[in-house]
């Protein structure tokens, strides 16, 4: 009954996807909706993430086994196909439980006249051999099918990577995240969260290079309801974006600029790293995003932070600052595994139009910075049309401005090219993807 009424939600929840809402908001909805106790949250949220990942591979497989192509099943047959190929191939349920439980839902959703062929495509995949995945020729086309990437995708980490290195970092992007937090050090410490968390049976650990870090693991529920999140102890922010607050290394007293800044996890973090004494300027366009800001900073006990809602290309300011962090809107080619649709949501013209746009406010951004003032620029993509090639633009165009290291003490050093600037690959480093570069105004 439990899997049975699991993969109800879940198909409730892949319709929706399909029909175009955000896989987190459909999952969400799907299960708020439900008044039945006899449904696996955990099992739900594998399901319809997974079978969201792996659109792909269950759609070649349909190609496959049935005389209609997954694209000329009708959308509720194929997601249900999906829900039952994922369970044969990524879960660990015993084969007769996944085959029956998925002729069960197709019976459920109006499909009684096909069930002998669920039943029949399931079982046929079961007798397959070899895996017709693994014998596709095209280098590009294999990786894109096997792990389920747009083929894109995959020629934009084979030209910096390699195959060996690509496939590695398909397979880290379809594991489930990683959950990190970030310590406030206004208002606890470290070793006192770590201590609350093990209390509460959840398992933690440190992360190297990252001092105010900690990784959740295992199962751990309703964030707003572990140990010291009303206090203000700490804030979820991955490891990799901790470390742009630190390249930035902002000071007390200075004023500081954080051009693109909801949700605010950087911007919370700078007035953590300045004390909260100073001023930050938090900028963005959406109204409804830095509302969520204001409520961090609130439970953080923050009040260094000021709001200015609109385009950073329009803003204007009195007078230049000691320091401005542009993480701009990006792809999130380095936090797919986070976004389950995202990687068939961005394209390649999408990223053309991103890179345009980067150009554009690091370009407007640059003119807030003092003569000996730090501009921080960062994504959370690994694409370099939208980081090393915005970065020279302006280099290009602005010889005031130059490449600065980060020092041998800074936590991102670590992570330094010898071109000066940070690159964070997911499955060398064990965090989100993230291009960040430190810039210093002669």
């Amino acid at each position: 009954m439990i899997i049975k009424n699991s993969l109800q939600l879940a198909s409730i929840a892949l319709s929706s996807i399909h029909q175009g809402a955000f896989a987190d908001i459909a999952l969400d909805r799907a299960l708020n909706s439900s008044t039945s106790n006899n449904a696996d949250r955990s099992l739900v949220t594998e399901l319809v993430y997974g079978c969201t990942r792996r659109k792909r591979s269950l759609d070649a497989l349909i190609d496959r086994l049935a005389k209609k192509k997954a694209s000329q099943q009708s959308p509720q047959l194929r997601l249900i196909l999906h829900l039952g190929l994922y369970q044969l191939r990524y879960l660990n349920i015993p084969d007769a439980m996944a085959v029956n439980s998925t002729v069960e839902l197709a019976k459920a959703n109006g499909f009684s006249g096909l069930t002998g062929f669920v039943n029949g495509l399931l079982r046929q995949y079961l007798r397959l051999s070899p895996d017709p995945l693994e014998s596709i020729e095209n280098p590009i086309e294999r990786l894109g099918v096997l792990h389920s990437f747009p083929d894109w995708i995959i020629q934009t980490w084979l030209e910096q990577l390699g195959f060996a290195a690509t496939e590695q970092l398909c397979i880290w992007m379809n594991q489930s995240p990683a959950i990190d937090l970030r310590v406030n050090p206004l208002q606890t410490d470290v070793e006192t969260v770590a201590n609350a968390m093990k209390a509460a049976g959840i398992s933690i650990s440190n992360v190297p290079d990252l001092p105010q870090a900690l990784r959740l693991t295992g199962n751990i529920g309703a964030i707003q309801n572990l140990p010291g999140f009303s206090a203000g102890w700490w804030t979820v922010q991955d490891s990799s974006a901790q470390l742009v607050t630190y390249l930035l290394d902002p000071q007390p007293g200075e004023v500081i600029i954080d051009a693109c800044a909801a949700p605010g996890g950087k911007t919370t973090h700078i007035a953590e790293l300045m004390g909260d004494k100073g001023q930050i300027w938090a900028c963005d366009a959406k109204a409804s995003r830095l509302k969520k800001l204001d409520e961090n900073a609130h439970r953080l006990n923050l009040h260094s932070i000021k709001i200015l809602t609109g385009d950073s290309r329009e803003a204007k300011f009195p007078s230049t600052v000691d320091r401005v962090l542009l993480d701009a809107p990006c792809s999130g080619l380095g936090t797919l595994h986070r976004r389950a649709d995202a990687r068939w949501r961005q394209t390649p013209e999408k990223v053309k139009e991103l890179a345009t746009l980067q150009q554009q406010l690091l370009q407007r951004v640059a003119t807030w910075v003092k003569p000996g003032g730090i501009l921080v620029y960062a994504t959370c993509t690994v694409n370099p049309l939208e980081n090393e090639a915005v970065v020279r633009s302006l280099l290009d165009n602005s010889p005031q401005w130059q490449i600065e290291p980060p020092p041998a003490n800074f936590p991102a050093a670590a992570f330094t090219s010898p071109d000066g600037w940070i690159k964070v690959w997911p499955h060398q480093h064990q965090m989100d993807g993230f291009f960040m570069v430190r810039l210093k105004k002669c």
